[in-house]
């Protein structure tokens, strides 16, 4: 958490990949066509199989009705999204709980306190969230029925934490890293629904604050974040069914308080930044969750910290976040394939 700021919470998000790849017949003319061994042409099809990550073009589609960073997210499916606290343009903790899709968002309801530095997962149709900060950590998890537009405390964190990363698997959130006010957290958490308490399932290697996650391939991917002496490159893959945490690659540069959404084969680490407050990068890269090879996927129109960022068919939806400048954006734009 940064400091005592009135609370928050938010959630929220935009990128896309395509894949390359497909297979010839021989050629059949006259008797002049060249017939190729089923050997070559196995090993042709097998080269033409691999999927290359997308460069991704940022298009503006509409602004938020005010500027906003750092909420606690989740995609909804279909380009719908939940966006729920977060800091506002005077760094201050809101309370706003806002649902949009690609035309628009709209404030559905209000949290009890306002927060900051929470994330979110979506589990049987709710929201679920974890932790945060207002004028301390917090230790609630609360949900949020977009139909009914509840909220209710359904559980609490072993300890009190903001600055957490979390993605979900089938109907379980796990809850990365985070920050009890004293210590940077090395702890994996699974919550499912019903549960009163999350259990930990995984232990990393280094604490980790603001780390940028997601599951794909049936484990989840974390990338950069803060550990206890600077921002970090490691890439780590953690396996639900063995508990394991292995480190598969390496970022080319730190990167902390980015975003991370899977689209295809590839995770899409979007902006983030170094370890200076202003220090924010416009660089996108593509991340093989298997290897850990990292490869350009393209560039932002300014450098972006602390946005929201969902999936939205072959495209990511990218919402507010933190400029260089000190400027908070109010932009949802699309990351999606170039023309």
């Amino acid at each position: 958490m940064r400091r005592p700021v009135p609370v928050l919470v938010a959630l929220a998000a935009a990128a896309a990949l395509a894949g390359c790849g497909g297979s010839a017949a021989a050629g059949t003319g006259g008797g002049t066509g060249h017939r190729r061994s089923a050997s070559h042409e196995r090993r042709r099809i097998r080269a033409g199989a691999v999927a290359h990550p997308t460069v991704l073009r940022y298009r503006r589609l509409y602004g938020l009705p005010a500027p906003l960073r750092d909420p606690a997210y989740a995609s909804q499916g279909r380009g719908r999204f939940v966006l729920i606290g977060g800091l506002s343009a005077s760094d201050t903790s809101t309370s706003e709980v806002y649902a949009g899709d690609t035309r628009h968002v709209a404030q559905v309801a209000t949290l009890g306190i306002a927060q900051h530095d929470a994330q979110a997962a979506l589990l049987g149709g709710k929201v679920y969230v974890f932790g945060g900060g207002s004028f301390s950590e917090l230790d609630h998890i609360f949900s949020f029925d977009p139909v009914s537009r509840v909220l209710a405390t359904v559980g609490s964190l072993p300890v009190a934490q903001s600055d957490v990363a979390v993605s979900s698997i089938g109907n379980t959130a796990y809850v990365v890293g985070g920050y009890d006010g004293v210590n940077w957290r090395n702890t994996i958490l699974a919550y499912r629904p019903g549960e009163t308490a999350p259990k930990t399932v995984g232990t990393l290697p280094v604490g980790l604050r603001y780390a940028a996650v997601a599951a794909i391939g049936g484990r989840v991917l974390i990338a950069g974040g803060s550990t206890p002496t600077a921002a970090s490159r490691a890439i780590f893959s953690f396996d639900p069914s063995s508990g394991r945490v292995t480190r598969v690659g390496t970022l080319p540069q730190p990167v902390t308080h980015g975003e991370l959404a899977p689209l295809g084969q590839f995770a899409y680490l979007v902006g983030g930044r170094g370890n200076g407050t202003s220090s924010q990068t416009a660089r996108i890269f593509a991340i093989a969750p298997r290897t850990g090879k990292v490869t350009a996927a393209g560039r932002l129109p300014v450098g972006l910290s602390d946005a929201a960022l969902v999936p939205e068919g072959r495209s990511l939806l990218l919402i507010g976040g933190l400029e260089p400048s000190g400027t908070v954006s109010d932009s949802v734009a699309e990351l999606g394939p170039a023309a």
